[in-house]
């Protein structure tokens, strides 16, 4: 064993300081960089190795701490907290701002027509599914017939919104349509992600004491990282479906898109990808990742348990999910 590196770093948590809004950020920053999807698997395993060894108390010899940082980073982006299973490609964070923009973008070039709404919509609808289920809170499995319920609902529910809105701002400005894919990706969040998530509300996610040490299951914990997961989303969708509509109204009206319309589907995934860029990172540090509740929030039976156990315990932790 190397004495190079200390044993002491706690890699279990991020570098950054996760009480601030700016260290949450920090984390997500890094957390959510699209390059980690270009690693390679010896790539992946390398990292895993390093950081399973270094928690073993094992340090490769000339092993730095910033190594070690970009190890435990690169680990994190890759392999799910909780069941420490590799994800699916296109469920990782660092996946986000490629499939969003691209797939948000198209949703909102092609709003026009229902056969186009179906199509984008249902592809969002399949992307956030794999998404909400690769980012799950807890190590409960989710069976066939519930992950098969969540995703016809939502993609239902979303369809549903869009072709009702579209029919409603048929008569109105052509600006106001523009908005019609965002209130459908509001409408699916708010259906998706409780429906993807169906089996922490029922059987609850794990809650930990403030050093990790396991102390039962909770709905009522699931329920508010839920919660908060859904006001992440929406946010994060926001201004890339926001702020492009004002711009490629704009932009239609003048000569060079009415020259070259097939350019209007670049520009406006162009526009969603440099929002998203900063708003997935962003919202993912609206509310910290090992989130907390009171423990007098908790089930009654739960409450009970560690009463007995931890008499002095007023908060418990819990990993929220993304």
């Amino acid at each position: 064993m190397s004495g190079e590196l200390p044993l002491n770093i706690n890699i279990k948590e991020p570098r950054w300081d996760q009480s601030t809004f700016v260290g949450r950020a920090n984390h997500f920053f890094t957390v959510t960089d699209p390059r980690n999807i270009l690693l390679t698997n010896e790539q992946l395993e390398n990292a895993r190795k390093i950081i399973h060894d270094y928690r073993q108390g094992i340090v490769p010899p000339g092993l730095t701490e910033n190594e070690l940082w970009r190890a435990k980073y690169i680990y994190d982006s890759a392999f799910h907290p909780d069941t420490g299973e590799k994800m699916i490609l296109i469920g990782r964070m660092s996946a986000q701002v490629p499939m969003n923009m691209t797939i948000t973008g198209c949703m909102m070039t092609f709003y026009r027509t229902t056969p186009a709404v179906l199509f984008w919509q249902w592809i969002n609808q399949s992307f956030n599914a794999v998404v909400n289920y690769t980012n799950r809170s807890g190590d409960a499995p989710l069976t066939v017939n519930e992950l098969g319920t969540a995703y016809v609902s939502a993609t239902t529910g979303a369809v549903a919104t869009a072709l009702g809105l579209n029919a409603l701002t048929k008569h109105v400005s052509p600006l106001i349509g523009r908005f019609v894919p965002f209130a459908a990706v509001a409408a699916a969040n708010c259906i998706n992600i409780p429906l993807m998530r169906q089996r922490e509300l029922k059987v609850g996610i794990p809650v930990t004491d403030e050093n990790g040490n396991r102390l039962g299951e909770s709905a009522n914990a699931a329920k508010q990282a839920i919660a908060q997961v859904v006001i992440s989303r929406i946010l994060m969708a926001a201004p890339g479906m926001a702020i492009p509509p004002f711009i490629m109204n704009t932009l239609e009206k003048k000569a060079f898109l009415k020259r070259f319309p097939w350019m209007s589907a670049p520009i406006q995934v162009g526009l969603v990808g440099f929002c998203l860029v900063f708003a997935t990172p962003l919202c993912c540090a609206l509310f910290p990742q090992k989130s907390s509740m009171s423990v007098t929030s908790l089930e009654a039976e739960l409450q009970a348990r560690i009463g007995e156990t931890s008499p002095e315990l007023r908060r418990v932790y819990f990993n929220k999910g993304l």
